[in-house]
């Protein structure tokens, strides 16, 4: 390497890159000739930090500055490289090796060259370089999977107006994508704060792509090897955690940024009022086809989980992630004060309910009963989640679940005939998804 490294030294920046992503080509290619999980050797990382990322490699150097057109012709020459390189498994691996964080100081120049690259992709489509980065986000810890996701947001939703388009196009080239993108983009706006409230355009790009064929969230999910237990710090494998929260949430989040806007200066006049009013109601709907969306795709779970040997094994929805969910929910009904926001806390706690019935019935929410009424004993009244919580008194049928778990709703009474079971899509790890919109 340090000969590698001394020929790099006599080129330009762009050259010398190049090579660099040349270099490792063969290298990776020979590596997996002899394993299908190759090791990144410290020699390949330090050239890929000194000449792509600009770090020195000498201590109290400067460091390098690429012009912003020598940027984009770097852009230009990765995005050309992971287009024409046709072996997957390499192109996977380089990728890795570019962008996976380190722990060192050359992960800010990786992550910000990771955002520019996947958003100069999404621009001219360049679908290797989404797969590639919907793998990335797939095994990379959550909080860098925020920094992309946030990078890709300022692109598209807040620098030019209208570019959303660019990216709400992206659904067909690559869904998985597009799948890894929504949880990333959950995670990011929890609706914690009035800061962490999506942007309108997201909202609206998200809920086109969801409505338009809901299996899109679940991709992920059926076509990863998956084990029992996910490792901590990571995205989930759906974004139905964080899509649930949205939709539970918005109602007392978007009651609570208007309070906000009317207590933190004079009253709005009558145009932006109304424009307001509008963008609000708008936003509402969304809200309730996307929740319509997400109950759609935990009734399909059931089928996929037992396909998988995961029924009553794998919560796709943790309890532990609703416990801050109703623990937001209590918070944001006291802040409102129920007299003033009786039917926005209605609503968030009819979804809640329906969300937490429908997760249970399909295996994506394992808890008992018990559980769920010491959790949610504290929220405000109300009928369909009491009657939630209360279950059914029958105990249930389904083999894999242990003693004390919610009973599975679609069992049949007794004395009813049970309805036949429908036909199961087989999904393979590794095959591409198969895609038919819902009509």
């Amino acid at each position: 390497m340090s000969d590698i490294r001394h020929s790099l030294l006599r080129r330009d920046a762009l050259s010398a890159a190049k090579e660099v992503l040349y270099h490792l080509d063969i290298y990776f290619s020979s590596q997996l000739q002899n394993s299908p999980l190759p090791l990144v050797d410290k020699g390949p990382t330090d050239l890929l930090e000194e000449f792509l990322f600009q770090v020195p490699k000498e201590r109290g150097a400067p460091p390098k500055r690429l012009t912003p057109l020598q940027e984009l012709q770097l852009l230009e020459i990765m995005c050309n490289y992971f287009q024409e390189q046709t072996k997957d498994s390499v192109r996977q691996v380089i990728f890795s090796s570019l962008f996976s964080p380190q722990g060192n100081k050359a992960d800010d120049s990786r992550m910000a060259l990771l955002g520019k690259l996947v958003s100069m992709a999404v621009a001219v489509c360049r679908v290797p370089v989404l797969e590639c980065a919907a793998f990335w986000l797939q095994r990379t810890p959550a909080v860098f999977c925020v920094r992309l996701a946030r990078a890709l947001v300022d692109d598209y939703c807040n620098l030019v107006p209208g570019s959303i388009q660019t990216l709400k196009q992206i659904f067909t080239a690559s869904p998985r994508f597009c799948c890894q993108f929504i949880t990333s983009v959950t995670a990011l706006y929890d609706l914690s704060s009035d800061d962490l409230i999506p942007p309108s355009d997201l909202l609206e790009l998200i809920v086109s792509w969801i409505f338009e064929d809901p299996r899109l969230i679940l991709i992920t999910f059926l076509n990863t090897p998956i084990a029992a237990n996910l490792p901590m710090g990571f995205l989930e494998l759906t974004p139905l955690t964080g899509l649930i929260r949205w939709c539970v949430k918005a109602p007392l989040a978007y009651t609570r940024k208007k309070k906000a806007s009317l207590s933190n200066g004079h009253p709005p006049n009558k145009i932006a009022k109304d424009s307001a009013s509008g963008e609000d109601r708008d936003c509402h709907q969304l809200y309730s086809k996307l929740h319509l969306s997400v109950l759609q795709v935990l009734m399909m779970l059931q089928g996929h989980l037992t396909e998988k040997n995961l029924y009553g094994r794998l919560g796709l929805v943790p309890f532990d992630h609703v416990v801050p969910l109703v623990e937001d929910i209590n918070r944001l009904s006291d802040e409102l004060n129920p007299l003033n926001a009786s039917k926005e806390i209605e609503l968030a706690l009819d979804r809640l309910a329906q969300a937490l019935q429908v997760a249970m019935a399909s295996g994506a929410l394992l808890c008992t009963r018990d559980d769920l009424r010491t959790v949610c004993s504290r929220l405000p009244h109300n009928n369909l989640l009491q009657l939630v919580i209360s279950g059914p008194v029958q105990q249930p049928t389904h083999g894999a679940l242990p003693p004390g778990f919610y009973p599975h709703i679609h069992t049949p009474p007794l004395g009813y005939p049970a309805l036949p079971a429908h036909p199961v899509q087989t999904f393979i790890p590794g095959v591409a998804f198969p895609y038919r919109p819902i009509r």
